[in-house]
């Protein structure tokens, strides 16, 4: 299991479109992809779950990869929301 904490960039925080660009990155691994935002666990795999922890600019979540491709799925999540998700 690895874990790391990033802050999230995106003016306006996991909406719609981030939400699905990052379970997009998330759906290529094999491991399980999951984060933490305050008291609250999202699969990082589920729009759903990603929409409903509402996180917002500046918050910051640790994203926790346990699989045999961990190192690499947790190194793409990171790069992914250090480049905005797309926006």
């Amino acid at each position: 299991m690895v874990s790391q904490k990033v802050v999230i960039k995106n003016p306006t925080g996991l909406h719609l479109r981030p939400a699905g660009i990052l379970c997009k990155e998330a759906m290529q691994f094999k491991s399980l992809i999951t984060f933490r935002f305050r008291e609250n666990t999202a699969n990082a795999k589920s729009v759903l779950s990603v929409l409903g922890a509402c996180v917002k600019s500046g918050d910051e979540i640790e994203f926790v990869c346990e699989g045999e491709d961990e190192v690499e799925a947790l190194d793409a999540l990171v790069a992914a929301v250090e480049g905005g998700l797309g926006e």
